[in-house]
């Protein structure tokens, strides 16, 4: 991974960290549940721009790589992991 995608990254896992935090005060002030559920909604959009950065990552370094190697094999799985990601399929 890219050093400055890395940061990037980490910065924003510390924001939905301090995030998560505050949900859990929330809830432990016993406080109105459609406004916990707006906050989480902050935290769940945070969770996937991180999806999207690493995704991105991924698309512009793994896959370029198995792309330009030649390596159909290879092509193949990154093809399928990505096809698994879009079905939301884990391994």
């Amino acid at each position: 991974m890219e050093e400055k995608v890395k940061r990037k990254i980490i910065n924003r896992i510390n924001y939905i960290n301090g995030h998560l935090e505050g949900v859990k005060k929330m809830i432990e002030d016993d406080r109105y549940c459609v406004d916990i559920i707006h906050q989480n909604k902050g935290v769940i959009s945070a969770v996937k721009k991180v999806n999207r950065l690493v995704l991105e990552n991924h698309l512009k370094t793994c896959v370029r790589d198995a792309i330009t190697s030649k390596e159909k094999k290879e092509q193949e799985k990154k093809i399928e992991e990505l096809l698994d990601i879009l079905d939301n399929k884990s391994k």
